[in-house]
């Protein structure tokens, strides 16, 4: 499979780097060579990048939280959102907004506010405004659309960032390092990759690469919306356990025993001693029989 994989990515051109001249240093590892005056990116190294963040995601999702697909230029933004759609996840395409993440309950608010305008243009109220101000509140709905729509189902913070060029979306990476989320990036030559967790070398100016990187990481996205984790069947599985009644002693290790004996002992004990049930009978036979030893 990884054969097939690497062929098809050779073919939409995965391995073309930048020019020598726009390249970062941090990025040799990841290069083999270079043609003319442009660098040449290891496949082997794509792939490895790639199945680390497949790993990633898999375990991520099966955990039950989200991810979020980001990618606002020109050449990601169709595959952003198809990626999205496949595993059922959120992304954005057109722009992020700053303070997504670290600022996440102003950006529920924005939403809010455009499922508001939505239901005014369901209801027809928007055609009942002036004409100045239906424009007005138009503008804002198609605005807050174009750039919250893939976030408008995210009600929580995701688990992971997935970003096409780190260099281009330094802001989404920014907040996801301060929040401690997790991030994979598709990273060109020119970008640094100590800004993500895990980096996949590849040229993100391919259309066709960029669409099977994230095809990729979408199935196992979607692979891991189907396994459980081993906690979570435990946990249900646990029956519940009632407050015992037994004596708890201490030890001197400072652990806890629970003392059965004790339980046995005062059994036992009720068993012989009948008329330890009735302690106000026994004490009035005790009284009569010392009377008559009196008289």
């Amino acid at each position: 499979m990884n054969k097939e994989l690497a062929r098809d990515l050779i073919s939409a051109g995965v391995h073309f780097g930048h020019a020598v001249s726009r390249w970062n240093p941090k990025m040799e590892p990841y290069i083999f060579g270079k043609r003319g005056m442009i660098h040449i990116i290891n496949v082997k190294e794509t792939l490895k990048g790639l199945l680390i963040a497949k790993k990633l995601l898999e375990t991520v999702v099966s955990s039950g939280k989200d991810v979020v697909f980001v990618g606002t230029k020109r050449q990601a933004q169709k595959a952003v959102r198809q990626a999205a759609e496949k595993c059922g996840m959120h992304y954005v395409s057109e722009r992020w907004l700053g303070g997504t993440l670290t600022n996440f309950r102003t950006i529920r608010t924005r939403l809010a506010r455009l499922e508001e305008l939505e239901e005014m243009e369901r209801t027809g109220q928007l055609e009942m405004e002036s004409k100045k101000q239906g424009a007005r509140l138009k503008r804002e709905l198609n605005k807050i659309r174009a750039n919250l729509d893939g976030i408008r189902r995210m009600n929580r913070l995701p688990g992971v960032v997935v970003v096409v060029d780190a260099k281009k979306e330094y802001i989404a990476l920014r907040e996801a390092r301060k929040l401690g989320i997790p991030t994979v990036a598709i990273i060109d030559t020119d970008s640094d990759p100590d800004t993500v967790d895990v980096a996949i070398p590849a040229n993100d100016d391919s259309i066709k690469a960029i669409e099977i990187l994230l095809d990729e990481l979408a199935a196992s996205a979607a692979e891991g919306k189907t396994m459980t984790k081993p906690e979570d069947a435990f946990v249900a599985a646990r029956p519940v356990r009632t407050r015992s009644r037994r004596r708890v002693l201490a030890t001197a290790e400072g652990q806890t025993v629970v003392d059965e004996s004790a339980d046995e002992a005062e059994q036992q004990s009720d068993s012989d001693n009948p008329e330890a049930e009735n302690p106000e009978k026994t004490d009035s036979s005790e009284t009569a029989q010392a009377e008559s030893t009196a008289q």
